[in-house]
């Protein structure tokens, strides 16, 4: 009978790494349940109906209850990180660009490009469309960290 409830204890484990760490249904899923099945299957054959539905409905409950407190909120919370990351970058660290600035594109914009500003490298976006490489462009707005240009000749 220990044998029997050992195979069911690492069945059991089996399940729960297969449910919380490896996602999909891997070799680990198939062992646990395959051991589960062979305990209940032996328990019915060594020691007849009565004791197998006994160990059934024993191998159901502690299973359920398992599941039960490792899915719990509060077990996962003493094994989470509890950190916010505030900091912040700043793109514009040398040159603040400024609306009307000019510049010229280093990419093509299509809508989202590189452009140069006095030296400074920033990614922009088109005001019109599509704009080749080593045109002049000029800033129309800034909104944040989003730079938002027009070809200087439209």
């Amino acid at each position: 009978m220990t044998l029997l409830i050992s195979l069911v204890v690492i069945g059991l484990l089996f399940l729960l790494l297969e449910i919380l760490v490896i996602p999909g249904v891997t070799v680990a899923g198939i062992i646990g349940t395959a051991l589960i099945i062979i305990a209940i299957w032996q328990a019915y054959d060594q020691y007849g109906s009565q004791t197998g539905l006994i160990f059934l409905g024993s191998s159901i409950t502690v299973s359920i209850v398992a599941l039960y407190f490792s899915l719990r909120g509060r077990t996962w919370k003493r094994l989470m990180l509890n950190t916010e990351v505030e900091g912040k970058v700043d793109h514009f660290e040398k040159y603040h660009p400024k609306v009307g600035d000019e510049g010229v594109t280093i990419s093509r914009l299509s809508p989202m490009g590189k452009a140069r500003f006095n030296d400074d490298y920033f990614e922009v976006k088109s005001l019109s469309g599509y704009i080749d490489p080593n045109t002049e462009v000029v800033i129309k707005k800034i909104d944040h960290n989003s730079i938002v240009v027009k070809s200087k000749n439209n």
